[in-house]
């Protein structure tokens, strides 16, 4: 029987049911210092320098600046300008200025409190509508919109805000790392998303070769995009620390200083002016989208690229216009969640779609019928549907069981509760844009193992969301074989090759593809007869 669409026993559901599962704080780690950070309580200045407190004694701790990194001091991502350790330049509140370290986590506590920051406070930028430092702009367009924006029957203008979100996974943010090894290797262990991001920035940031910086993945308590770009930092701050104090160091950080400091979701402010002509079908939309990056680039020119790709929705206009910017303020960097960018920018322009539904007298879901791409069209971005598209067969399925259509959606509602209902489109990319894939070039590897069963190695993550029962199911099916034949390696940089991280939906249709594709090369070498164990195990014995 196939495996896609069966009910499989997620592979690591019996050890977290149980109680089993070792994440990170779970782990046997003999000897282990606690590490902690020194944070700016301003957010914009200059670093003068550090009071230590004559009281404390800080031979019993060791201490890590930005003067102590072996490599380069900087977190790297899409643009080089996040220090691991502030130097001089303070960009937010909670910016880490020095690490710190101590045998017992209650000396770890009395040493960050003997430390004082002494800081030239600055003026913070603080409203990403006055911000001037614009870390990204893309622009695109088709047709002619101001022509078509004059000639439509009505124009309507609306102007949509979102503020930050945090991604509230279960586990905070925490690392293990170990001593560097006498090869130079660097071997950390944590809650992440993205092994080898943080494999990156570890090489960069101890100056060592990418296959010194060894990064296995812990059991990870979610991430929603919040374990993506922020783990680097985390993992960089403890092997800081244990190669300064020669043993293995913890960094866990408690909820507190989780949400003061990790990214969030960006805020937004999008404008749309959007023309239709006397029917209500779209002849123009002109779109103008504005993010708050916070202190640094991170992930924000790839949040901003998904955002706009999205802006128009899923509606089928011929003129197009749309302009987008991250800016840079004194907050904390924004980074990755749930979307990229795309929740934004949907959900501005779904409130405009009801803005123009209401000024034309139209049921919402009628505008949208008479809106909503079909096979055949184009997208926002040019791209043309060739395949499946589900719009209208959603849309009735949905009106029908929701009885959306007989909403009396004109009334006037009074009182202080509310009752309503909501519809909206929403249309999603998997993997990333452009040419993002051809770029990261994402690598599996299928071995056959001594007992005859398939083990594939890859470097996505299970956070949760069930790529290990989804990846089993996969390789079960291409190889001929049944679930309980196919094994997945944990995801460890020095044995999984680089797949790619694991974000942007990409995880089932671009990894687990390449997952189908090796599977099958697999399969055909094998011998014909017998089970697919019986076969694997010929085909071992045979060299």
């Amino acid at each position: 029987m196939p495996s896609v669409g069966a009910r499989l026993i997620r592979p690591e559901g019996p050890d977290k049911v149980a109680g089993r599962a070792r994440y990170v704080a779970d782990l046997d780690v003999p000897g282990a210092w606690w590490g902690g950070t020194v944070r700016s309580p301003v957010a914009r200045g200059r670093l003068l320098g550090f009071d230590f407190d004559p009281g404390f004694d800080f031979g019993r701790v060791v201490r890590v600046g930005p003067e102590d990194i072996p490599g380069d001091n900087v977190v790297q991502l899409i643009v080089d300008d996040m220090p691991v350790l502030a130097d001089r330049e303070i960009q937010h509140v909670g910016e880490p200025l020095l690490l710190v370290a101590a045998a017992e986590r209650e000396l770890l506590r009395e040493a960050l409190a003997a430390i004082r920051p002494r800081i030239d406070e600055l003026p913070p930028v603080l409203d990403f509508e006055a911000s001037e430092h614009v870390f990204k702009s893309i622009e695109t367009s088709q047709g002619d919109v101001d022509a078509a924006l004059a000639g439509a029957a009505r124009v309507f203008e609306g102007e949509y805000r979102t503020d930050s979100q945090e991604q509230m996974y279960i586990e905070p943010q925490g690392f293990v790392a170990y001593p560097p090894e006498p090869d130079g290797t660097v071997h950390v262990e944590g809650s992440l998303q993205c092994p080898y991001y943080v494999a990156k920035s570890l090489a960069r940031a101890m100056g060592v070769p990418l296959e010194r910086a060894r990064v296995v993945q812990a059991e990870t308590g979610g991430g929603f995009g919040g374990k993506e770009d922020y783990p680097s930092v985390v993992a960089c701050h403890a092997a800081l620390l244990a190669r300064e104090c020669g043993k293995p160091v913890w960094m866990l950080y408690d909820r507190h200083e989780d949400l003061l400091v990790t990214p969030k979701r960006h805020p937004s402010r999008v404008r749309h002016r959007t023309g239709v002509d006397t029917d209500g079908r779209l002849v123009a939309m002109d779109v103008d989208v504005l993010l708050d990056g916070g202190a640094y680039t991170t992930l924000s020119p790839v949040v901003l690229s998904r955002g706009v790709i999205h802006a128009a929705g899923a509606y089928r206009c011929d003129n197009l216009r749309m302009h987008g910017r991250v800016v840079r303020t004194n907050h904390v960097p924004y980074g990755a969640f749930r979307g990229f960018g795309a929740p934004q920018t949907c959900f501005a322009v779904e409130r405009q779609m009801d803005r123009v539904a209401a000024g034309l007298g139209l049921h919402p879901a009628e505008l949208r019928r008479r809106n909503m791409l079909r096979l055949g069209d184009r997208t926002a971005t040019g791209q043309e549907l060739k395949y499946s598209v589900g719009s209208e067969k959603v849309l009735d399925d949905v009106l029908s069981r929701s009885g959306f259509a007989a909403h009396p959606w004109r009334e006037a509602k009074e009182g202080g509760k509310r009752r309503g209902r909501g519809l909206s489109f929403f249309f999603h990319g998997a993997g990333f844009t452009g040419s993002g894939e051809e770029m990261l070039k994402g690598k599996v590897e299928v071995e056959l193992i001594d007992d005859g069963r398939a083990r594939v190695l890859a470097a996505s993550t299970e956070i949760g969301q069930g790529t290990v029962a989804m990846f089993t199911a996969i390789a079960a099916d291409a190889l001929g074989a049944a679930a309980e034949d196919v094994v997945f390696d944990h995801p460890d940089t020095a044995r999984v090759p680089d797949s790619g991280p694991t974000v942007a939906s990409r995880t089932c249709m671009i990894v687990g593809g390449c997952i189908e594709q090796a599977c099958r090369e697999l399969a055909a070498r094998l011998p014909d007869g017998g089970s697919f164990r019986e076969r694997a195990a010929a085909f071992v014995a045979g060299g």
